[in-house]
């Protein structure tokens, strides 16, 4: 009786462990850039979040560990005013570092934003579909 209580808490236990890590509105905002060329974005900082990657003697499945991860990444970013961010490097022991960009229209700069002068010429980036 007493295994089958202490088995019972345990799965208990870890499955409790994601409540409350949601995605809220302003992550769901922001992408995750894997493999993009964020070279055209503007670098708004690094965000660092922590999961427990173990509960007791056992470890969490690694997988939803990332998920993890990467929904109160996405939800940190947001608040500093980010639409991208990018890993920095491999999870470790339920941290990750990431950098968090802007990458859409307010990317821009003051000094980018300002109006060209009469006569210049203006460039605009050509995308590839």
């Amino acid at each position: 009786m007493k295994r089958i209580l202490l088995t019972a808490c345990v799965a208990a236990t870890l499955s409790a462990c994601s409540w409350g890590i949601r995605l809220d509105s302003g992550g769901s905002r922001v992408r995750t850039a894997w493999n993009d060329d964020v070279s055209a974005c503007r670098s708004l900082g690094t965000v660092t979040v922590s999961v427990l990657d173990h509960v007791g003697p056992l470890d969490r499945n690694s997988l939803k560990v990332r998920d993890e991860l990467e929904v109160l990444a996405r939800n940190e970013a947001a608040t500093l005013g980010a639409d991208t961010i990018k890993p920095r490097g491999e999870p470790r022991d339920g941290e990750q570092s990431w950098d968090a960009y802007r990458c859409g229209p307010a990317a821009r700069t003051a000094d980018e934003s300002r109006e060209p002068a009469e006569g210049a010429a203006e460039t605009f980036p050509i995308r590839e579909r």
